[in-house]
């Protein structure tokens, strides 16, 4: 697996997700669609995985979240920018999904959760915002950001 490789599975998701709503449905679709038992959840979380022991992915760190984009926001992407981070047990930087933000939460540890939720797809809608927050041990997590829109802010 190498990063073009990564770019051609992310698109034979995102080609079915460009122009459709990021709301409560596209979470429900993407869950029966891509479920965590399913093969392009393995295979996503395989080329996670293999990404960051290449060095590719979460190639970098602070605050002990390891991170990095992959992949901009283009035509190849279907309009979303892909991001992985890998957390354990703490909260990431306050942001805004000024279009949405699609998370695919692949859990290192068993009991590994994002903002709550187990294995699997979790969808936030335009103008949304959080503390993405990892808990119960290690994940990774694959950020699909339509038109790689995200705005971080200050929190006090």
């Amino acid at each position: 697996m190498d990063v073009n490789q990564f770019q051609a599975l992310i698109a034979s998701v995102t080609r079915q997700l460009a122009g459709r709503p990021l709301d409560d449905a596209m979470a429900a679709w993407l869950r029966t669609q891509f479920p965590a038992d399913g093969p392009v959840f393995a295979a996503l979380f395989d080329a996670c995985r293999t990404g960051v022991a290449d060095g590719w992915l979460c190639n970098r760190e602070a605050g002990g979240i390891k991170y990095g984009r992959v992949l901009k926001a283009t035509a190849d992407t279907h309009g979303f920018s892909v991001d992985v981070v890998e957390m354990a047990d703490l909260a990431g930087p306050h942001h805004v999904h000024p279009n949405g933000e699609i998370d695919l939460i692949m859990p290192l540890t068993p009991d590994a959760r994002f903002d709550g939720h187990r294995a699997g797809w979790c969808v936030y809608g335009p103008g949304t915002a959080h503390r993405p927050t990892v808990s119960h041990g290690r994940a990774l997590v694959l950020y699909l950001l339509p038109d790689g829109a995200i705005e971080f802010t200050r929190t006090s």
